[in-house]
This record gives structure tokens, C-alpha cells and sequence, in this order.
């Protein structure tokens, strides 16, 4: 299916590596100017953004002053905005008892907080363009809570339920609101760190993959380009009917427990 976004302008958090930087490119490819923000920018990154004409700006999501300048710029520069990418993200891998109020803001501020206010700030602008599109990036962990990381599962359990709630509140806008949800991702900051924490890479990268019918099946883990087409396609006039829902692109390792051959 070839998408055409000429004309259109998008915001994309969390863009400076994996699916972010994915999003960025593929939306860019497409035909969209692409404004990006992310707490950390990377050298390599920068110079493929600036290759393709993405403009990228430091944005910590958890400062709401440095999300709304990110999108109002977007919008100011180009005269509109058409489409947001919620995308930044954290992981939080504690079991109740070692959770800290801190812990619980950081990770709540991060993957829900900022979808919602980012949301908020770019309505204003997508009623004046006659409609727009948000997507969110949530996980599979918010399709089943996970034992090992319950925050983050009630973290992204709640995205996609704000992805349903905004839809509904803003379907007469025009505004469609979707989200994915993707998981095992590999060559992201989330699942870095989840390797980090465990002395054997190779064995732990295997473990990942099995829990993922698909991913084992393939000998593989999803790729942040994967998701980056889906997402791409939610943000095109091909979705133009799709809203509140939420597409797991997870190897179907949200469907249950796996076949043991």
C-alpha cells in the first residue's frame, strides 16, 4: 500500500532511537514534515534527521512546557498539524513493595501523563486543519498485565484506555485516536535495558523471543520498522475510519500461552 502524507505535519516523541526513530523516518518517507523531541538526542540520528529534513529538539514529555512548545512549533512552522505520535516511554521492572511514589510518577508522568496532555495540545491545532490523528504507543502489556512489571502494565493497560476515551470525546473532530501495541521490539531503549539486566545476552535475547509464538517461529524479534508501518498506516486517510482501537503487533504473544513446538 503506498501512503501518501505530502502536505501534512507530524510530532513524534520519543524519536531519537527505536520505534520513535523508526515513526520519524517512515513518516518523513511518506511525504510529512516531521518535527521530533526525546530527553536525549544521538548524533547518528541527527545526522539521518537531518538528511530527510526532520527537525528534532531536546523534549523531556514529563516538563508539559517543553511538550507544548514542541507541538506548537510544529504547527507555527508549517501553518498545521495532522498528525501526533505519543511514542516516548519508559520501563519499570519493580515488584510493589520496591515501588516508590517516585518511581510511580516517573513512569506514569512518562507513558501516560504526557499522551494525554499531548493529546490536549494539539487538538486546538487539529480542529483548525479540519481533523487530525494520534497515535499512541502502548505495548502488549497493556493488552495483559505482566507480573514482572506491574506499573508499567498499569501504566499501559491505562494508555489504551485513554486511546478508546479520547476517541469517543473527540470523534465529532474529526480527531481519530488509536494505539499499538508492540513487544518483543528489539534494538529499542526499553529492551536494552531488559538485556542489561541479565548476565547471559544470548540466553536472555532467546527468552524473549519464545515468549513471542510468532518471534520464536521466525528465530527473531520484532523490528522497530514493524511498528513504524502500522503506525504509519493508522496516521493515513486509509485509516480514515479507524479510531479507539489498538493494534498488537506482538507475535501474538498477548494471545495466550504459546505452543511448546
Amino acid at each position: 500500500m503506498s501512503i501518501n502524507l505530502a502536505g501534512r505535519t507530524a510530532v513524534v516523541t520519543g524519536a531519537s532511537s527505536g520505534i520513535g526513530r523508526a515513526t520519524a523516518i517512515a513518516l518523513s518517507r511518506a511525504g510529512a514534515k516531521v518535527f521530533t523531541g526525546d530527553v536525549k538526542l544521538r548524533p547518528e540520528t541527527t545526522k539521518e534527521f537531518e538528511e530527510l529534513g526532520i527537525e528534532e529538539r531536546l523534549c523531556d514529555v514529563q516538563q508539559l512546557d517543553q511538550l507544548s512548545q514542541l507541538i506548537d512549533h510544529a504547527a507555527e512552522s508549517t501553518g498545521r498539524l495532522d498528525i501526533l505520535v505519543n511514542n516516548a516511554g519508559i520501563i519499570m521492572v519493580k515488584q510493589v513493595p520496591e515501588v516508590s511514589e517516585e518511581d510511580w510518577d516517573r513512569c506514569l508522568d512518562t507513558n501516560l501523563k504526557a499522551a494525554f496532555f499531548g493529546t490536549k495540545f494539539a487538538i486546538p491545532h487539529f480542529r483548525k486543519t479540519g481533523g487530525g490523528s494520534v497515535i499512541n504507543t502502548a505495548s502488549n502489556a497493556g493488552i495483559l498485565p505482566r507480573a514482572h512489571d506491574p506499573v508499567y502494565s498499569i501504566s499501559k493497560l491505562s494508555l489504551v484506555g485513554l486511546t478508546k476515551s479520547l476517541a469517543l470525546c473527540h470523534s465529532i473532530d474529526r480527531i481519530r485516536v488509536n494505539c499499538v501495541c508492540p513487544g518483543p521490539v528489539g534494538e529499542t531503549e526499553i529492551m536494552e535495558e531488559g538485556l542489561r539486566d541479565h548476565q547471559d545476552r544470548s540466553k536472555a535475547e532467546k527468552m524473549f523471543i519464545d515468549a513471542s509464538p510468532l518471534a520464536r517461529a521466525h528465530e527473531r524479534m520484532i523490528s522497530p520498522e514493524e511498528i513504524a508501518e502500522s503506525i504509519l498506516y493508522l496516521a493515513s486517510d486509509a485509516a480514515a475510519m479507524v479510531t479507539g482501537t489498538s493494534i498488537a503487533i506482538d507475535g501474538g504473544k498477548s494471545l495466550g500461552v504459546p505452543p511448546q513446538s
